[in-house]
């Protein structure tokens, strides 16, 4: 249960995130903006492409 929780929350914060890069760059920041962008493609790949690749050979092979 906490494992799912601590995911949830994860998720909301990463797509807080996502947007306030989004809105950044809306706005005219592109610089503030794009910086995030790439530094939340570099934690996914860092941090959460393994995990994510993991998961769905799961799925697969139910």
């Amino acid at each position: 249960m906490s494992d799912t929780i601590f995911a949830i929350v994860h998720l909301f914060v990463l797509l807080g995130v996502l947007g306030y890069a989004v809105l950044s760059i809306v706005r005219g920041n592109v610089a503030r903006g794009g910086l995030i962008l790439i530094l939340l493609a570099v934690y996914y790949f860092l941090v959460l492409h393994k995990a994510v690749r993991k998961e769905i050979v799961r799925k697969r092979t139910k």
